[in-house]
């Protein structure tokens, strides 16, 4: 006998309890568990949000662990470190999510990642709103940048990696990754 499960609805998903450990996401109507960041992970994503946050100074919000909702229902989604303008943040209400994905979203690899989960948060970011996702490989220390065209450029520590119009500015890759 099969058991019939519908799609979690982003409604029944906000009823949901949080997690002794981590975070939960809403995948396509499905609850994601994820692990919490551990030690490394955290000095990369806290680098990444101080460099952004100077360079983007009043024009961009800039968090750590931003929820969102790519799509109106059924996602509910968050990214390791993004970027909203001031406008689309004054926007959306204290107990909401942003609608749509942030402009820069930035995930940070851990061991556990796999190319699929990766590329399927890409294609969600992209599809939706984001100019420029950002894949971090602390391991071979460097930026994959890739943008709605699915066009990808590595940076490497010796790099400046740009934020895509209409942000502003460039990032040196080797303060991402100083110890």
């Amino acid at each position: 006998m099969s058991v019939h499960t519908a799609l979690l609805s982003v409604e029944e998903f906000l009823k949901l309890p949080e997690p002794q450990e981590g975070h939960i996401e809403l995948h396509h109507g499905e609850v994601v568990v994820m692990p919490p960041p551990k030690k490394g992970h955290q000095r990369i994503q806290n680098r990444l949000q101080t460099l952004l946050q100077r360079l983007l100074g009043e024009s961009y919000v800039v968090h750590m662990e931003m929820a969102f909702r790519p799509t109106p229902e059924h996602e509910v989604w968050q990214a390791d470190v993004a970027c909203v303008s001031v406008e689309r943040d004054a926007a959306t209400g204290d107990d909401e999510y942003p609608m749509g994905s942030p402009e820069l979203v930035v995930e940070v690899l851990s061991p556990s990642n796999t190319m699929d989960e990766i590329l399927e948060r890409q294609d969600m970011c992209l599809g939706n709103g984001c100019v420029s996702f950002w894949t971090v490989d602390p391991k071979r220390q460097i930026v994959m940048v890739t943008t709605p065209d699915r066009r990808t450029v590595v940076f490497d520590r010796q790099s400046l990696v740009p934020l895509p119009e209409p942000l502003k500015g460039s990032i040196e890759i080797a303060k991402v990754f100083s110890d």
